[in-house]
């Protein structure tokens, strides 16, 4: 008789018991591996739809067919169930759900709440103490808005540190891209005239701008004023122009998103495109995981459902393909707390609007295809080159400043592109200041030591950015972890470190590899010691710059890290404090007159 554990699933059992709630189910197979995570508004209809004769998919026949037990959890509404699903799929990455990367950065632009508000690029959290709009499908199309609108509204861009400590005209300013309100160039009125303006602009009422600034036009004509005239007229045919280049705009100035999934030559792509304010704003193509054999539709409402969980839900949803019920529609209007359309475009612009999607979907395809092709290519011929195994590389890299902060990176490359998500950097410590090789040895130590103790993952091959020096440091270093079987070279730079004369360094004193300059091997190796070279630089100037902050100021008597950070946040930096009279150190909250007196001594 066979035991409870490797017994049949008895679907018609367990479906009996089910409730018609709402609720989240987990379908698991042998050794308690989670398969599929699912919700359901009831859960006897849709679990029990999975156990029907002739299942209509596939793939989801092969999971059925794996099933041991299904676990279910009962919760309050279909909103509840969305985010309990959502946060196990994260959690458990079931092999059967349709994956879609995290990505909870999308960018915005931001107007503050100042006095003279600041129009800046925005990343994060969005908080009620500044106006945000968006979001934007990518840095590009906010970075582009905000330019155009500094043209327009000549709006400042500073951070309020050095808004606040400015004595005269910054460059923006003499070229026309700013007011110059941190100089009175402007009085607060006629500046929030203009905010007000570049508001409605983003809200998509152009139109409304247009009026109001011919309005004004008009008005200074009248008075003489012919200059202001002038003005006014540029910044009304730069809105036009706008307008003009703008030929998919709507009219009406909502906010649409337009999700279209595609699939060709067995590779899935779901792109989204943003409208704001009735601008269409360039749209994201993803590629999900676990995607294999799962039908456009099904990769669409996954979608759907994972996205707008971290991300503002739009007036409309236009959507292609249609999905076969109503389940986006309303699994979006719970997230939103209204009702929110999900459907086909049957207007002639939201037609328009879905076809661009669809063929930017395909044109993404096209480009993964040839990338993932050229990659396979550089890949295959690295492995061959080096007799290596697998496709995992991981290079390393140091960066200093005559020995000031060095920081090491180590950056990793696995089958088709980089591993951003495991990327490393090490501050190096305890070593003589500008010593390369010491510093190379640590790094090396410290990345592998896990590997050696057998918990970490180690790669194919082991690149080391430098010469003969740097390679024996790292080999000296891998031989103390027991690791010295780890396939390893160095790239050492060329004649007038031109790219494509590299060397190829072994550690075992092999002869020195040439690879000809067109050769895809050596394309892979210098995009991977690129890529370290620069994440090694942003870390090393990161560390740089905090240091050259706060170590004069380490040096003051009675200043500790809360005054410090008070002085330089006021004065937007050492060089602003350094250039500040013992009056204006005086206002700082914390800094009495004597030690205001000692820091301007201090700093001369």
């Amino acid at each position: 008789m066979a035991s409870p554990a490797t017994a049949p699933f008895d679907a018609k059992a367990f479906l009996a018991t089910l409730t018609d709630l709402p609720g989240v189910y987990r379908m698991i197979g042998t050794g308690d591996v989670v398969l599929y995570v699912g919700k359901a508004k009831s859960l006897k209809k849709r679990v029990s739809s999975y156990f029907r004769e002739n299942h209509p998919s596939p793939r989801i026949a092969l999971m059925v067919a794996q099933i041991v037990r299904v676990e279910t959890t009962v919760v309050g509404s279909e909103a509840e169930a969305l985010l309990l699903e959502n946060n196990l799929i994260k959690r458990l990455a079931p092999r059967y759900n349709i994956l879609f990367r995290d990505d909870k950065s999308y960018p915005y632009i931001v107007l503050t709440r100042d006095e003279f508000p600041r129009l800046a690029f925005f990343r994060g959290a969005t908080d009620r103490r500044a106006d945000y709009f968006g979001p934007y499908p990518s840095s590009v199309a906010v970075r582009d808005s905000v330019h155009l609108l500094q043209k327009m509204f000549r709006l400042r861009t500073c951070e309020n540190s050095v808004f606040a400590n400015r004595s005269r005209p910054c460059l923006l300013q003499q070229i026309g891209r700013c007011s110059g309100p941190c100089v009175d160039l402007i009085d607060a009125e006629s500046y929030a005239a203009d905010v007000r303006l570049a508001s409605m602009f983003l809200q998509g009422r152009q139109q409304e701008v247009i009026g109001q600034l011919t309005s004004a036009m008009e008005a200074a004509a009248a008075n003489l004023a012919f200059e202001r005239a002038a003005q006014l007229r540029d910044q009304i045919q730069s809105l036009r122009h706008v307008q003009e280049k703008q030929f998919i705009e709507s009219s009406r100035g909502e906010d649409v998103d337009i999700v279209t999934a595609v699939e060709e030559g067995g590779m899935l792509c779901v792109n989204l495109a943003m409208v704001r304010g009735g601008r269409h704003l360039g749209d994201r193509p993803l590629f999900p995981g676990n995607a294999s054999q799962c039908s456009p539709e099904e990769a669409l409402l996954a979608f759907l459902q994972q996205h707008y969980l971290v991300h503002p839900v739009p007036e409309r949803v236009f959507v292609s393909p249609l999905p076969s019920d109503n389940e986006a529609a309303e699994a979006l209007s719970a997230l939103a707390g209204r009702t929110v359309p999900v459907g086909e475009a049957r207007l002639a612009m939201a037609r328009r609007w879905v076809e661009m999607a669809e063929q930017n979907a395909r044109l993404a395809i096209v480009a993964r295809r040839a990338t993932l092709s050229m990659q396979g290519q550089r890949l295959q011929a690295l492995q061959t080159v080096l007799a290596l195994d697998g496709d995992r590389i991981e290079c390393f890299d140091i960066s200093h400043t005559m020995g000031e902060s060095a920081v090491a990176s180590c950056v990793v490359y696995q089958g088709d592109g980089m591993r951003r998500a495991e990327y490393r950097r090490f501050n190096i410590r305890d070593i003589t200041p500008g010593d390369d090789y010491a510093a190379m040895r640590q790094a090396v130590l410290r990345r592998y030591d896990k590997v050696a103790a057998g918990e970490g993952i180690a790669p194919a091959l082991i690149l080391i950015d430098g010469g003969k020096g740097q390679v024996a440091s790292a080999a000296a270093a891998l031989e103390e972890l027991g690791l010295s079987h780890l396939p390893m070279i160095g790239v050492a730079k060329g004649e007038a470190r031109k790219p494509g004369l590299e060397t190829l360094i072994f550690p075992d004193g092999r002869e020195p590899l040439h690879l000809p300059p067109e050769h895809p091997a050596l394309h892979l190796i210098q995009e991977v010691r690129d890529e370290a070279h620069r994440f090694a630089i942003s870390g090393h100037r990161a560390q740089r710059g905090k240091t050259r902050r706060t170590s004069r100021l380490e040096d003051i008597e009675g200043i500790g890290p809360k005054r410090r950070k008070a002085l330089i946040s006021h004065f937007g930096g050492l060089q602003g404090l350094a250039d500040a009279g013992v009056e204006q150190m005086c206002a700082v909250p914390g800094i009495s007159r004597e030690l205001a007196e000692r820091i301007h001594a201090a700093l001369r």
